[in-house]
């Protein structure tokens, strides 16, 4: 095995460990949206928060260290970011539908 082809295995284990990462916070995004009816759970929020900066954290040492090109992490992130993004968009409308 020449060290091209472990270079090749290495970004290869690396993106789909992101991306299996990624998918798990995609699960709660929509775990949430599903249930909207519960709206704001602040406890659930800092959950997603805090995986979203962890999952960052990941993509930055990923890129920094040479495993996933830049462009593929930041695509993997702003994905999870515009996701994440609509889901709290929906949680206000329900929440100004409810005052009214």
């Amino acid at each position: 095995m020449t060290s091209s082809d472990l270079q090749e295995q290495l970004n290869i284990k690396a993106i789909n460990l992101l991306q299996e990462d990624a998918d798990k916070i995609q699960k709660l995004i929509e775990v949430q949206m599903e249930n909207l009816a519960t709206r704001y759970c602040p406890l659930y929020e800092e959950v997603l928060d805090t995986q979203m900066y962890g999952f960052s954290r990941e993509v930055d040492f990923a890129v920094r260290a040479g495993l996933v090109p830049e462009l593929t992490g930041k695509q993997v992130l702003s994905k999870l970011e515009r996701n994440l993004a609509v889901l709290y968009e929906a949680l206000n409308k329900k929440a100004e539908e409810r005052e009214m």
